[in-house]
């Protein structure tokens, strides 16, 4: 081989290397619970109070939202709802009886599909357009997003900073565990002994298939507030965190 032909082929493994470090790299900061490249992102509230966030995916779907709704009225517990925009669309009576009932909603996008690698036009078309349907239910003040799946790279991130929004995550999730999913005493068990003050909880309890997670909701309320924890917005919990700082 001529020493322009091993030249040539020492470049092009680097270059495919240096391509694949970076697409590895990407992904990885696409699915960070800790860190993006942009903006603000929340996945707890540093507070000496005992308050957290219940917070709930993919809604609004009829009979699971009616239900939890039921559960929440019950117990007298405020939670939020990061809700999709076309779901909003095809149910607005449940997304406003969602606001009647004291509770957040924030923008789980339009689509539900990852914003990553897709367009600016896109991305704001994703989240604004929810906006909009959220507002339509009579909800004021900032409207919080949390992206599909967690995933954001670049323009989501940007997108959010430039309108001074917030990501919001969450530093609890039982159903990331397969051995839990299945069993409510365990989804129970494992948010008690690891809960925080500030904590936000995700579940998934308006997804078709997690009947485990709806049945562990009246339990798990349960015992956070035996163990003297109070439940209130996203909003609410940020806004003490800012009051704090103050």
């Amino acid at each position: 081989m001529s020493r322009r032909s091993r030249t040539i082929l020492v470049t092009s493994v680097a270059s495919l290397l240096a391509l694949m470090a970076l697409t590895w790299a990407g992904w990885q900061l696409s699915k960070s619970r800790s860190y993006q490249l942009f903006g603000e992102l929340v996945t707890r509230v540093e507070t000496a109070d005992s308050v957290v966030a219940l917070t709930f995916d993919d809604g609004p779907v009829p009979g699971y939202t009616d239900s939890v709704l039921s559960v929440l009225a019950d117990r007298q517990v405020s939670a939020t709802f990061f809700v999709v925009g076309a779901g909003l669309a095809k149910y607005p009576e449940l997304a406003r009886r969602i606001t009647a009932g004291g509770h957040e909603l924030g923008n789980h996008s339009y689509s539900h599909r990852a914003l990553v690698l897709t367009s600016p036009a896109v991305v704001r078309e994703e989240i604004h357009a929810t906006d909009s349907l959220i507002r339509c239910t009579g909800q004021s003040g900032e409207i919080h997003v949390r992206p599909p799946y967690a995933k954001r790279l670049v323009i989501l991130p940007w997108l959010l900073s430039r309108e001074n929004r917030k990501t919001v995550l969450w530093d609890l999730e039982p159903d990331s565990y397969p051995d839990l999913r299945e069993d409510p005493a365990r989804i129970v068990d494992y948010v008690v002994r690891n809960v925080r003050p500030g904590s936000i909880i995700l579940l998934h309890v308006e997804t078709s298939g997690r009947t485990s997670e709806r049945a562990a909701l009246p339990a798990l309320i349960d015992a956070l507030q035996r163990t003297g924890y109070r439940f209130v917005t996203v909003s609410e919990l940020l806004h003490r965190a800012a009051s704090a700082e103050a």
